[in-house]
């Protein structure tokens, strides 16, 4: 038996875990109910994240969300570099997940959008509230595997 298994991702090594089952030892993947991996668990994780990044808060009385990623863009310079920088988190696990990369490109360029808009000062903390970048990954990331029937 080789010491890698062939993923989408490539090759990955191989090691036991404790009940003696291989697992990829890069793998993004968590035990499910069933004690099987879980994508879905992955995922979820993503969206509790997303949520944090873009609607975590509201205005008391409206329906405007908003989440760390426009209290940090207020910070000129610094803020937008680190919720840029949140974002790309997304996208570094929303990578591990295996996505084709037109989905990664696609997704990158929604942070990029929010990223530039995010520079301009006023209008672009303003867009950014609007625009939800973590919010249209997670869909995205949550279309494509259902659409593949992974989810």
């Amino acid at each position: 038996m080789s010491a890698f298994a062939r993923t989408e991702c490539g090759a990955q090594p191989l090691y036991l875990s404790e009940n003696h089952q291989m697992v990829h030892a890069y793998s993004h993947l968590w035990p499910g109910v069933d004690g099987g991996w879980s994508r879905r668990a992955a995922i979820d994780r993503i969206d509790r994240l997303s949520r944090l990044l873009d609607i975590a808060f509201a205005i008391p009385g409206t329906r405007i969300r908003f989440g760390i990623e426009a209290l940090l863009r207020m910070i000129p310079g610094v803020g937008d570099v680190a919720a840029s920088a949140l974002s790309c988190w997304v996208l570094y696990e929303a990578a591990r997940l295996g996505i084709p990369r037109p989905l990664l490109m696609r997704m990158l360029a929604n942070v990029l959008v929010e990223g530039i808009a995010g520079t301009v000062p006023v209008a672009g903390d303003l867009f950014d509230i609007a625009w939800r970048a973590n919010r249209r990954n997670v869909t995205l990331l949550r279309d494509h595997f259902v659409l593949e029937g992974l989810l």
